[in-house]
């Protein structure tokens, strides 16, 4: 699948959004700005601008098929996990009736999603301080799906299942344990639902960030 570099689609990328425009105009250049100010991504080449390390990963395709009056409709529906190991991640699904367009289409979806995971180490048998895994426990559930995540101490690694250990990858999270029930086999509902635990890291404000932002 051969796409353009991405210094390039954002040289002919004409914005449509006031956040675009600031964006490429250099009035926003931290990505964590939006997030603080709360403003609207609504076009993929924002993240394309501010996160140029972006990491993009298929974790699912299926083969989907509807009926209609003019007979069955084939199309592949693909879901990508999108991150910079360093605390960004986002998902997107997208169905088409060819692989690459519909991968193409589930990455700007993913990019659309991305969200702000806080890091940390809040395992009681480390205390390093580093932000090699989560600073509380979490939790996210989809479907059937209900999934636990611990944080663990340094070197532990990703006691998860393969599913979980890309999108926590792709998040910066290196060390933690996890707990799950329900029909852990359907690929989807279990990436959302670690992507809804990993929202959840930013339900709690600890001393640190009550400081305020100049």
């Amino acid at each position: 699948m051969s796409r353009r570099p991405r210094q390039f689609i954002i040289e002919e990328w004409e914005p449509v959004t006031k956040v675009g425009r600031q964006v490429k105009a250099g009035e926003i250049t931290s990505i964590e700005d939006l997030f603080h100010l709360a403003l609207p991504i609504k076009e993929p080449e924002i993240i394309d601008a501010l996160l140029p390390d972006l990491q993009e990963e298929v974790i699912d395709i299926n083969l989907v098929q509807k009926q209609t009056d003019a007979g069955e409709k084939s199309r592949f529906k693909a879901t990508v996990i999108v991150g910079n190991e360093k605390g960004f991640v986002g998902i997107g699904e997208s169905k088409a009736p060819e692989i690459g367009p519909a991968i193409r289409k589930a990455i700007l979806r993913a990019k659309l999603n991305i969200i702000s995971v806080r890091r940390g180490c809040g395992s009681w048998e480390c205390g390093c301080h580093d932000p090699h895994s989560i600073p509380f426990r979490v939790k996210g559930k989809t479907g059937s799906v209900r999934l636990t995540l611990l944080p663990a101490p340094k070197g532990v690694g990703l006691v998860t299942a393969d599913t979980i250990k890309v999108v926590l990858r792709l998040a910066g999270i290196h060390d933690v344990w996890s707990r799950t029930r329900g029909h852990t086999r359907t690929t989807l509902n279990f990436a959302h639902s670690v992507f809804g635990a990993l929202k959840e890291t930013n339900r709690i404000m600890s001393p640190h960030d009550w400081t305020r932002r100049e």
